[in-house]
């Protein structure tokens, strides 16, 4: 459908056949997103994968996410990391024994410790009142949920621009706010970085930070990779991995405690494949057919981005016998798609084994499920975001069991969710576990 969001024309699809279009056929007329004052103050004026606009600086970012920081040779090196922070995890929750939970709470600080140390090397966080560090992990946290709630924002001045300057809902100024904060934590970072690597002769990269300062000195790269450019890269890595996983987990789990039954078949497999004897490791995964299709499942019925992020319209274009005008704002509502009942059967159940024997990816080909979008703009991150969902979610079936608190049955528990650029529960699953397997043998 087509709409008129203020001074500009606004398309929104919602079928599969059409996102095609969109995503993949007439992908290059759509590459670019439009200029909003989060992609202003936020990202560093557009210097960031997400909303950097189409051409060469774009076109140089992606190939440096997919070809050093994304590279399975890369993703291979940082393995240990996930799996000593995976141990961690499960060694925390196994203290927990019978108390209730927030789940969500353990999700994104065993996310936030993954790709910190993978971006950073390091924690610059510090998990107590206790430790000195740049940021408390509360404060990182609320940094990030401010970011995801900013980007997801309908600011007034993005839609009408002569209104943009009296700041009517003071957007702005909260983005403003929230940039001072982003730069004295990046600042921080990138100046120890340097620092590190003026003091080694032979410097080599540890982590990707690492490696954008490195290309940052590169000559040979076509546009300049600067300062600015750097943080807005950061940012892209630790925003886009570590809220959507987690909230990707948070509502398999949700929907899995709602029907035991599922947990129960998930078990059944984890058991016959894995056995009692050891926890889940990354390699186990493509013998886990089950595992991923409850991820598939929350991934078409919980989309974390409902509406991809905004592609641009660089020139006139046909799409499905409609003419989209140059400069039209077009959003491709996944949620939509994903409960669309000529696409699938029962749409409002969750049902896993829809997927079982199913040759349907979530890697961009099959436009009924888009998780992490398609074509062009699709997330360059999606393989680390996949090894970690599964890895932890297999985790936490295989080592626990779980059950809702005393107060709340199975089939009664909430499903509401809160909008923005993430969509997260409107209330945090909590549960209660007990450990199934011995902890020790992680």
């Amino acid at each position: 459908m087509q709409l008129k969001f203020g001074s500009f024309p606004v398309v929104v699809v919602s079928s599969a056949e059409v996102a095609k279009q969109i995503l993949k056929t007439h992908d290059h007329v759509f590459a670019s997103r439009p200029q909003t004052a989060a992609g202003k103050y936020i990202t560093y004026n557009y210097l960031n994968i997400t909303w950097a606009p189409y051409g060469p600086y774009w076109r140089q970012g992606r190939k440096i996410f997919l070809s050093k920081l994304f590279s399975s040779k890369r993703l291979k090196t940082f393995q240990y990391i996930r799996v000593e922070e995976m141990r961690s995890f499960v060694s925390l929750l196994g203290t927990l024994s019978g108390k209730p939970i927030m789940l969500k709470d353990h999700l994104s600080r065993l996310t936030l410790s993954i790709i910190s140390r993978i971006v950073l090397s390091k924690k610059y966080f510090s998990e107590s009142k206790h430790e000195t560090s740049v940021v408390t992990l509360e404060e990182f946290q609320e940094m990030l949920d401010e970011v995801f709630l900013l980007n997801g924002v309908f600011n007034i001045g993005d839609w009408i621009p002569w209104l943009n300057f009296l700041d009517l809902q003071g957007y702005v100024k909260r983005m403003k706010a929230l940039k001072k904060k982003l730069d004295r934590f990046y600042d921080h970072v990138i100046d120890e970085h340097k620092a590190k690597k003026e003091r080694v002769k032979q410097f080599v990269p540890k982590d990707m930070v690492d490696l954008l300062l490195q290309l940052s000195d590169d000559p040979d790269l076509d546009v300049k990779l600067t300062y600015e450019g750097v943080k807005g890269f950061t940012q892209d890595l630790i925003a886009g991995g570590t809220d959507t996983s987690a909230t990707t987990v948070e509502w398999a789990m949700s929907e899995l405690l709602n029907q035991p039954h599922l947990i129960q078949k998930a078990i059944e497999e984890l058991d016959g494949v894995i056995g009692r004897e050891r926890w889940v490791e990354e390699k186990d995964i493509p013998q886990l057919p089950y595992i991923d299709a409850i991820m598939k499942e929350t991934m078409r019925k919980h989309p974390v981005v409902v509406l991809l992020a905004p592609h641009l319209a660089l020139e006139d274009c046909d799409v499905a016998g409609y003419k989209i005008y140059k400069e039209t704002r077009v959003f491709v509502n996944a949620w939509s798609i994903g409960r669309d009942p000529s696409l699938w059967d029962a749409p409002e159940e969750f049902y896993p084994d829809r997927f079982l024997g199913k040759d349907i990816d979530v890697k961009g080909q099959y436009f009924g499920l888009l998780p992490f979008g398609s074509g062009r703009r699709m997330c360059p991150g999606y393989s680390l975001g996949l090894k970690m969902i599964s890895s932890s979610l297999a985790n936490l079936l295989h080592g626990f069991e779980w059950k809702l608190p005393d107060n709340v049955k199975p089939g009664d528990l909430s499903m509401e969710e809160v909008y923005g650029l993430s969509t997260p529960r409107k209330s945090p699953l909590v549960a209660v576990l007990k450990p199934r397997l011995p902890l020790h043998l992680y």
